[in-house]
């Protein structure tokens, strides 16, 4: 399909489904915990892991740069692309991209968390994930701490790992 002039263009884009985006990251103790933060804004699932949604024209990076800088209050190494997950529409929400990166955290850094969004932190082993996080993102965590191990990037959809060998 060919387009020539612009308002053509913008009648064609405007006509293609609408992605939503997030960006977090994995950011592991020197014992391979897993750090969690504890949001105010979602009681019935407060644990999760840093990031969140990417803004208007922010690539994934960027966005998880900034929320890293936002909620924890110091400016976090991003180190790799560890899993990217579609996330399928659902209750009136359009389908989503989650970017999962892996980060540390500078020597000696000091968490300053924003008291209106996070109200603490806490190191999790990666076997209790499970009682702590929601089902889809145990899973999206587990193949991102996975796919890091062996130094690739998951591409799941909804937590699942599609590409793998059967």
């Amino acid at each position: 399909m060919s387009h020539t002039d612009t308002a053509s263009d913008q009648q064609f884009y405007a006509r293609l489904p609408a992605t939503r985006g997030a960006a977090g990251a994995l950011i592991r103790s020197p014992e391979g915990e897993v750090l969690l933060v504890e949001r105010t804004y979602k009681p019935d699932q407060p644990w999760g892991i840093p990031g969140g949604i990417i803004e208007h024209g922010e690539s994934p990076l960027t966005a998880c740069r900034r929320e890293l800088t936002e909620e924890l209050g110091v400016k976090a190494i991003v180190e790799h692309l560890a899993a990217v997950d579609w996330v399928p529409p659902r209750g009136g929400r359009t389908a989503a991209l989650q970017w999962l990166f892996t980060a540390r955290l500078p020597e000696d850094a000091e968490l300053r968390l924003p008291p209106d969004e996070l109200s603490s932190w806490a190191w999790a082993a990666p076997e209790r994930l499970g009682e702590l996080l929601p089902a889809h993102i145990t899973r999206r965590v587990t193949a991102a701490l996975a796919a890091h191990a062996s130094g690739t990037t998951a591409y799941l959809e909804h937590g699942h790992p599609t590409l793998e060998d059967r």
